[in-house]
C-alpha cells in the first residue's frame, strides 16, 4: 500500500499515511487532530544498473530525444 506524506497547516507537523491510491486525495487529519492538511509532493528515486547508467549511450547510435529519435522531418 502506498505511503503519502502530509503537512498540517495548523501546527506544521509532517506525517505519513498508508492508504489505497483511490484514497490518496481524501482529507487527512493530522495526529494532533487538526483537519487543515495538505498532501505533499513526493519524489521517487529510481536506481539504474551499476554497469550502465541510464544516461549512457546505447550501442547502435541514436541520442534519444526528438531529433535523435528520428521524429523531426
Amino acid at each position: 500500500m502506498p505511503r503519502y506524506e502530509y503537512r498540517c497547516r495548523t501546527c506544521g507537523d509532517t506525517f505519513e499515511l498508508s492508504r489505497p491510491m483511490a484514497e490518496s486525495s481524501a482529507p487527512a487529519a493530522c495526529p494532533s487532530g487538526h483537519d487543515d492538511t495538505v498532501k505533499l509532493l513526493s519524489t521517487v528515486a529510481v536506481a539504474g544498473s551499476a554497469s550502465a547508467p541510464a544516461s549512457a549511450p546505447r550501442a547502435g547510435g541514436g541520442g534519444g530525444g526528438c531529433c535523435g529519435g528520428g521524429c523531426c522531418g
